[in-house]
């Protein structure tokens, strides 16, 4: 009897030890991603792999068996991410070993820019500039599309897999009837929270635009869907410390969050999906992608600047912009029917949610100033530092360059296309028209839900001759 309690006891522990082995234990990523500040940024894990993640050999052949559900031709370079050549992976994706590898997203899928001076030129990459070029509405909906296609089975998965990679028999078998299974109903339980994604009477978000408060309403607290729509450009989040929180200054484009370090965790609990395994482990990215994105400072405009029509382009600034870009006001809220823009990006949030989002914080054992516990009236004041990098402007990405923004709204482009990396210095924005620009875009119309122009018409009666000197400045910031 003994024996037999010795070896129930042995093979116990070996099945134990298995399992970790298998589906628990931590590998740290390599030194070439550890070690370098800006590839920890782009490729470094922030912990989202156990819970939020999807098995690499999975994510890997996606794109092979189920290509008539990407937006275009080039598997997932289709969604618009940043991808560094030579790299197995797009930019602000990770990958890392919890029992076996895993793939996850970072911060860097939205706030690493990428541009080009020529069509023939190489891509630019900005870390914390925002990316204008994804088109995170289309990689939601592959994820869920994918999982509810009956072609996502071990069979279809496996034969793919298998012509790509060897596995041994059995990392086969818990592929085929553990890991297989496994992500395809978690890919399935995401459906009901991505409802709002699927509405026939809502327009897709675009590229290098994301609906971030609904989002947050919908995963975590969990509310039921409602008609609002409130997609807004991806922000730069260099030179964060910027703000000051104790001048007034708020976060977000609306002002819903108090400071960078609450946005950043928000951000993170976000890509998690789930409260962190170790808060110490989690803060401590927080604080290291806090201090990270402090440091880095706005990029240079790469185009030659006339200085002389800049000094006079500053004098106009200081007229007619300084205002509210560049004095107290700066970082804190205008009032909604001060600078007229559109509100649909108020009206996915409001002072319950705030109160809801921050308790769920609080009950994960996480202090933060938190989200504010007040009513929406405007958007921030932005500052304007690398400016000329953020095209399209107005918070919900609505007019294309900087040119047009000082143009009437009612003269302003009724539609155009998002998402080409090509700068055009005339205009000081991002090409948006012609064959290159649709074929690359996604086509953006102000009379859709979440996409009017109109408001912040400051500077659009200026001379001609003092809008050109106001761009010019504009570059050197």
């Amino acid at each position: 009897m003994a024996a037999l309690v010795a070896l129930v006891l042995v093979l116990g522990a070996a099945g134990g030890a298995f399992a970790w082995y298998k589906f628990f234990r931590e590998e740290p990523q390599p030194e070439w991603i550890t070690n370098d500040p800006d590839m920890r940024f782009k490729y470094g894990s922030i912990g989202a792999e156990r819970d939020a993640g999807i098995p690499y050999w999975i994510f890997y052949v996606l794109p092979r068996v189920f290509p008539d559900l990407l937006p275009g031709p080039g598997g997932y370079a289709s969604f618009g991410v940043v991808w560094e050549e030579g790299q197995e992976l797009p930019v602000g994706f990770s990958k890392k070993v919890a029992g076996f590898p895993r793939v996850a997203n970072n911060c860097a899928s939205c706030h690493v820019a990428s541009y080009r001076t020529a069509p023939d030129a190489p891509p630019v990459l900005v870390p914390a500039g925002p990316n204008h070029t994804l088109n995170l509405w289309a990689f939601f909906r592959f994820l869920v599309d994918c999982a509810k296609d009956p072609r996502f089975n071990a069979d279809n998965l496996m034969a793919e897999i298998r012509l790509v990679t060897g596995m041994s028999f059995v990392d086969r078998m818990l592929y085929r009837f553990l890991i297989i299974p496994v992500t395809k109903k978690r890919l399935l339980e995401r459906e009901r929270q991505f409802a709002w994604l699927y509405r026939a009477d809502f327009p897709p978000w675009g590229r290098g635009r994301d609906d971030a408060m609904n989002l947050t309403k919908y995963f975590m607290i969990r509310w039921p869907m409602d008609d609002s729509l409130g997609p807004t450009d991806m922000p730069s989040i260099w030179n964060l410390g910027k703000y000051k929180p104790e001048r007034g200054m708020r976060l977000n484009f609306a002002g819903d969050s108090h400071d960078p370090y609450s946005v950043i965790i928000d951000s993170a609990l976000g890509l998690l999906g789930a409260p962190p395994k170790d808060n110490a482990e989690f803060l401590g990215h927080v604080k290291w992608i806090q201090d990270y994105v402090t440091a880095k400072r706005a990029p240079p405009y790469p185009f030659p600047i006339d200085a002389a029509q800049a000094e006079r382009g500053k004098a106009v600034f200081d007229a007619a912009c300084a205002a509210c870009h560049a004095s107290a006001r700066t970082g804190t809220v205008v009032p909604l029917a001060e600078i007229g823009t559109s509100r649909d990006r108020i009206d996915t949030w409001n002072e319950k949610a705030a109160r809801e989002a921050n308790e769920v914080v609080r009950d994960m054992g996480i202090e933060r100033p938190g989200l504010v516990e007040a009513p929406l009236t405007g958007y921030v004041a932005a500052f304007l530092d690398g400016i000329w990098l953020r095209a399209p402007y107005l918070h919900n990405g609505s007019v294309p360059s900087l040119r047009d923004l000082l143009l009437p709204p009612a003269e302003r482009p009724a539609t155009f296309w998002r998402g080409y990396d090509v700068y055009d210095p005339a205009r000081a924005g991002f090409v948006s028209s012609g064959p290159e620009a649709e074929r690359a875009g996604t086509r953006h119309d102000v009379a859709a839900k979440g996409g009017g122009n109109q408001g912040h018409a400051f500077g659009t009666d200026l001379p001609a001759a003092d809008k050109d000197a106001l761009v010019e400045y504009l570059k050197t910031l």
